[in-house]
């Protein structure tokens, strides 16, 4: 896959359900830089956010289930499913190599 396939899909991201001003999730930051080191597919397989980020999700899952959430944190909840959905399929590709 070459990343110039993703530029259609990064038109609409998940960055504009956040507002102007609102800080992204650290675990964003986390993927990108990961990505940006081109690692392997035994890296990529491997791969885990930070401690810090599981916990901010497993916080807004379980605030989800008791109360409505905010809109910045319903922006940034479905930011981390769209992060899990796109590590998903990369760790998927990654394995199909090491076979």
């Amino acid at each position: 896959m070459q990343l110039l396939e993703l530029a259609p899909l990064l038109s609409s991201t998940p960055l504009d359900s956040l507002k102007k001003g609102t800080e992204l999730p650290a675990a964003y930051g986390e993927v990108l830089d990961f990505l940006l080191k081109r690692p392997t597919p035994t890296e990529i397989v491997s791969f885990k956010v930070s401690p810090q980020a599981q916990h901010r999700l497993q916080t807004l899952l379980a605030k989800n289930r008791e109360v409505t959430l905010i809109a910045e944190e319903f922006a940034e909840l479905d930011l981390y499913e769209q992060l899990e959905h796109l590590m998903i399929l990369l760790k998927a590709c990654a394995y199909n190599r090491l076979i």
